[in-house]
């Protein structure tokens, strides 16, 4: 039995929702829509979403805090309209956990493809990594691979996005192994995805924030001048 995606649209311009809905609908997708955050967690509450195109734009919490508030409870695909376009709005969006942004105004195909490539790369990742509960340890940090969390040494979990769990799992797969941008591109590239340069370090930068680190001296993932970046931690299995 074919199951069919659910798409929760968070827009506060009706017009969007419905030409959104109507589209998406139109393309197999079951679609809901919520005007605002308030409206955005009571469809999170009530239904299984399996991915969130949520507006930077929005009365009371903007996109950005809510993306933020929904990626530390929830590993759900997010993508991120931006209005303005400008390149902070992006930036900020990686930053705070969105898997992608698209800005406004946009054709409705586009959105459409990035939802395919995104809910493609978010399965691709489970589908790679069979949940047989393995653990991995490393520098105080436990991933549980199952969950597909962090599990800090005072005992506090740590939600990830698919993008930052896959590029943990990269890091983890080849400890102390200098890695360059074109290696991790290569690596984290998904089909109808390609990442750039500036999409790597917005990632690496996400995730070290995740694991506490420094920004000014990171000690778990370190840059390399001139050549990328490595995880310096010993990795061993729980």
């Amino acid at each position: 039995m074919t199951t069919i995606d659910h798409i929760l649209i968070v827009d506060d311009d009706p017009e969007i929702r419905e030409l959104l809905a109507t589209y998406l609908t139109k393309s197999g997708y079951r679609v809901s829509a919520a005007r605002d955050g308030h409206q955005m967690w009571q469809q999170l509450e009530r239904n299984r979403i399996n991915l969130v195109v949520l507006d930077v734009m929005l009365p009371g919490e903007d996109g950005l805090i809510l993306c933020r508030n929904l990626r530390s409870k929830s590993n759900v695909p997010i993508i991120m309209l931006t209005a303005r376009g400008e390149e902070m709005d992006r930036i900020l969006g990686l930053e705070m956990g969105a898997d992608d942004y698209l800005p406004k105004p946009f054709n409705p195909r586009e959105l459409q493809a990035r939802i395919k490539a995104v809910l493609w790369r978010a399965r691709s990742l489970l589908e790679s990594r069979p949940e047989s509960g393995e653990k991995i340890r490393f520098s105080g940090w436990t991933l549980d691979t199952a969950a597909r969390h962090l599990v800090a040494e005072d005992g506090v979990i740590v939600s990830l996005s698919g993008a930052e769990y896959k590029l943990l799992r990269i890091f983890l797969d080849r400890p102390r192994r200098v890695l360059s941008r074109d290696q991790l591109m290569g690596l984290l590239e998904g089909r109808d995805w390609t990442p750039d340069e500036r999409t790597v370090d917005i990632q690496i930068s996400r995730l070290r924030k995740r694991l506490r680190e420094d920004a000014r001296e990171p000690q778990l993932i370190k840059t390399v001048r001139g050549e990328g970046y490595v995880l310096s931690a010993k990795v061993e299995q729980a």
